[in-house]
């Protein structure tokens, strides 16, 4: 994989790691959520079904996945242009967009976006968790899923010649279900003929990412190049935590903006607002893993775009990076999470 070696591919080509810049590495700009609508309680089904409005903003902000419109970000092409915009205006370089198979991915779109607005868009290759998988993705061997990654990567996805740039979201469940262990295993072996960055979904459990990493491990996969997603709604212990950060992975928190009573997806888990967030990304800087932190929104609803009172694609550099710097992370280490972390992660080997 000469051509990719040394390089970043995004929807428009390969670039130089130096031209990145901020990177978000976890973001939706174009999906559909549908499958995870979570039904209201009955005094909530007049609401769930009403279009946005001021006096029920509060309520769609803490029950995201009830109500049916917020699930179609494809529908805010506008919107998330205007943001992307706004986002490289404040020093944003890149996003690493990560829907995949299952969730509408839309290449076509992310190139017009990429070209409109000068934001490098890398795009995931792969498939999403398996309530997601049809019929055909499940009778796929091992063998015929690494093709399917490796041609997303070298030749182009859903028809186009647009070509990916990382493996990823790669969906998990919990516990694993037979066709998420065997895409997991077929992105261990298209890691290793490429040399590509891999970006992991885990299940809602604290032993999830460690499941996932064993797996990958003993399918071959490069661990230093793959990125575990939503600790911070995944891991909550801080011992837990370094014991799965000596595993040699990168470690994302990006739910920045994310601060809700209840997480509609396990009642069990009290999300962390944004200040917990920073306070474990100090801590994580701090036991010395300031080289493989990654932060981001993970935005995937209308409702936290800014076109609909959200906090939108920029929140991170205008609200958190100077939250950070006040609570004593150095400049050097914000610019390692934001610029030098993410190059390195999405540099094909």
């Amino acid at each position: 994989m000469s051509s990719l070696s040394g390089k970043v591919q995004t929807v428009l080509g390969l670039v130089e790691p130096s031209r990145l810049g901020r990177t978000l590495t976890h973001e939706h700009l174009t999906m559909t959520f549908d499958f995870c609508y979570c039904p209201p309680l009955p005094c909530h089904e007049v609401t769930s079904q009403e279009p946005f409005m001021l006096k029920n903003s509060y309520w769609i902000q803490k029950n995201p996945y009830s109500h049916k419109e917020n699930l179609q970000l494809n529908q805010e092409m506008e919107a998330v242009r205007e943001e992307l915009l706004n986002f490289k205006s404040k020093g944003g370089g890149s996003v690493v967009e990560n829907t995949t198979t299952g969730i509408s991915r839309d290449v076509q779109t992310l190139k017009q976006l990429a070209e409109e607005t000068g934001v490098h868009i890398i795009s995931g290759a792969g498939f999403y968790v398996d309530a997601t998988h049809s019929p055909e993705t499940r009778a796929m061997s091992v063998e015929q899923l690494t093709e399917v990654l490796v041609n997303e990567i070298l030749h182009g996805a859903d028809g186009t010649k647009i070509k990916c740039g990382v493996i990823g979201e790669i969906g998990c469940s919990w516990p694993l279900t037979e066709s998420e262990r065997k895409v997991l295993q077929a992105t261990a072996q298209a890691q290793v003929q490429l040399g590509c960055p891999v970006i992991i979904h885990p299940g809602r459990n604290s032993s999830s990412p460690f499941q996932i990493i064993r797996l990958l491990q003993e399918a071959g996969a490069d661990i230093s190049k793959t990125v575990m997603s939503h600790l911070d709604r995944t891991i909550l212990d801080k011992k837990e935590l370094l014991e799965f950060a000596q595993l040699g992975c990168y470690l994302e928190y990006d739910l920045f903006g994310t601060e809700v009573l209840t997480y509609q997806f396990s009642q069990d888990i009290d999300m962390p607002d944004d200040n917990k967030r920073i306070r474990r990304v100090r801590f994580l800087v701090e036991e010395g893993y300031e080289e493989r932190i990654l932060v981001a929104h993970d935005i995937h609803t209308k409702h936290r775009l800014m076109k609909y009172g959200g906090h939108g694609y920029s929140h991170i550099l205008t609200n958190i990076v100077p939250k950070m710097l006040l609570r004593g992370l150095t400049q050097n280490a914000v610019d390692k999470i934001l610029i030098e972390n993410p190059q390195r992660w999405l540099t094909f080997k």
